[in-house]
């Protein structure tokens, strides 16, 4: 049964992988046998992952994309039109209270999570369907299902993403496309950075999960596989929490703003 994850003859597109998550999610595609497009608004970053990939003996070029552009994300999909998964782990925050975040603020939060999901869905799941397979995986956030003070915008996007994943998956599913969303807990990326500079805020955060810590990115990467794989061949509109039990535990934290 091991040959269920292999992701040999594969090509994978993993968007937001110049860094954080998708750069790592990125070189574990690959080694698991996936050709992998690095595919990022920062094409030297997505270009340095594309280069790691290839300097450990697997397959990968990079390639900018911006996912607020119909026209951008369009384009790709067209020119890569035989890709058998596609990640998106792109996406940001403004965390302050919703009486503090103006609605510039919260139409970017918004143009980048959830338009431009909705977009990448769109465009690489149509092609997908005309194709009769493919997997599709959209990360969401424990966010979508459990708030705190300053994530109001974020946290909208987040369920927001969950629902249209669940709708694609009704979609697309008798075209035999797969789409699925990976819900992180609190990672050590560079989007956190902030957090785990404040001792306070980064214990609180270590110690409502049940495993009392927080996630390596590297933490992300079995999920991904297996959504990717033949081993979730019957999954579809699923929720994956990857969170060290925080929903579990119904973990919370105020923090300061």
């Amino acid at each position: 049964m091991r040959s269920i994850f292999d992701l040999d003859g594969r090509r994978a597109v993993v968007i937001g992988a110049g860094g954080g998550i998708g750069a790592v999610v990125a070189r574990g595609l690959s080694d698991f046998g996936a050709a992998v497009l690095c595919a990022d608004v920062d094409e030297a970053a997505a270009t340095t992952t594309a280069a790691a990939i290839t300097a450990a003996g697997g397959v990968a070029q990079a390639l900018r994309i911006d996912v607020t552009d119909p026209e951008d994300v369009t384009d790709v999909a067209s020119r890569f039109d035989d890709v058998d998964v596609v990640v998106l782990t792109a996406a940001m925050n403004v965390r302050k209270r919703l009486v503090d975040l103006s609605l510039e603020e919260f139409r970017r939060v918004q143009r980048l999570n959830l338009e431009g999901s909705f977009l990448v869905i769109r465009a690489f799941g149509a092609r997908m369907a005309e194709r009769g397979r493919g997997s599709i995986i959209v990360y969401s956030s424990i966010r979508a299902q459990v708030v705190e003070p300053g994530q109001g915008v974020y946290a909208a996007t987040k369920a927001g993403v969950l629902q249209l994943v669940r709708t694609a998956a009704a979609e697309f599913g008798p075209s035999g496309v797969r789409v699925n969303t990976i819900a992180p807990g609190v990672v050590d990326t560079p989007l956190t950075a902030s957090i785990k500079a404040d001792d306070e805020w980064y214990n609180a955060y270590a110690n409502k999960s049940v495993l009392g810590r927080w996630a390596k990115p590297e933490e992300l990467v079995g999920a991904t596989v297996f959504l990717a794989s033949d081993a979730s061949s019957y999954v579809t509109g699923a929720y994956l929490t990857v969170d060290g039990g925080w929903l579990a535990a119904d973990g919370r934290y105020t923090p300061r703003l």
